[in-house]
C-alpha cells in the first residue's frame, strides 16, 4: 500500500519539486571520529584517581551489606553468628574485605581532600584555609577511629 502511495504521480511530482528547490543531493558529510582507547581514563593520573575514587562507591556499599548481614546474624542468635563468623572468615572474604577496606580508606582520604572546596568556614571574618579545613577532617577521623579501636579491643576492665 506504500508503494502505490509513493509511486503516486502527486508524490513524484512533490519530490522532484522538492529536488529542484534544494539542488543535486549531496552526500552526507562525514565528521571526524578520532580512535579513543578503553582504557583512555588509565593514562592520566587525576583520571585514574577520579575513576578510582567512583569504583570505591561500590565498595563501600559492600561494607553496608556486609553490616547489615552482620547485624542480622546477631539478631538470628548464637548459631546466626557463629555461621556469619564463620563464613567471614573464609579466604576468598578475607581479601575481598581487604581490598574493600583500601577502597574505602582511599574513598575517605579523597573526600576529605575534597572537603575544603565543598565547605567554607570563616573564621573572625577571615576564611580558614584549606588546609586547616582538611587536617581537622584527618584528626577527627584519626581521634574516632582510636575510639573504635578502643571500644572493639575491649574498653575497660
Amino acid at each position: 500500500m506504500s508503494e502505490l502511495a509513493d509511486r503516486s504521480p502527486n508524490r513524484r511530482e512533490a519530490s522532484t519539486l522538492s529536488e529542484r528547490a534544494s539542488g543535486p543531493a549531496r552526500p552526507r558529510a562525514r565528521t571526524y571520529q578520532p580512535r579513543i582507547s578503553r582504557l583512555w581514563w588509565v593514562r592520566r593520573p587525576s583520571y585514574l584517581l577520579f575513576a578510582l575514587r567512583e569504583l570505591s562507591s561500590l565498595f563501600v556499599a559492600w561494607f553496608v551489606v556486609y553490616l547489615l548481614l552482620l547485624v542480622a546474624a546477631v539478631h538470628g542468635g548464637s548459631d546466626s553468628y557463629h555461621a556469619f563468623l564463620e563464613w567471614g572468615s573464609s579466604p576468598w572474604l578475607l581479601v575481598v574485605n581487604v581490598v574493600a577496606l583500601a577502597f574505602v580508606v582511599l574513598h575517605a582520604i579523597t573526600w576529605f581532600n575534597l572537603a575544603p572546596q565543598a565547605m567554607v568556614i570563616r573564621l573572625r571574618g577571615r576564611r580558614v584555609p584549606s588546609p586547616m579545613i582538611a587536617a581537622g577532617h584527618f584528626a577527627a577521623w584519626v581521634v574516632v577511629s582510636a575510639v573504635v579501636v578502643w571500644i572493639v579491643l575491649g574498653a575497660g576492665p
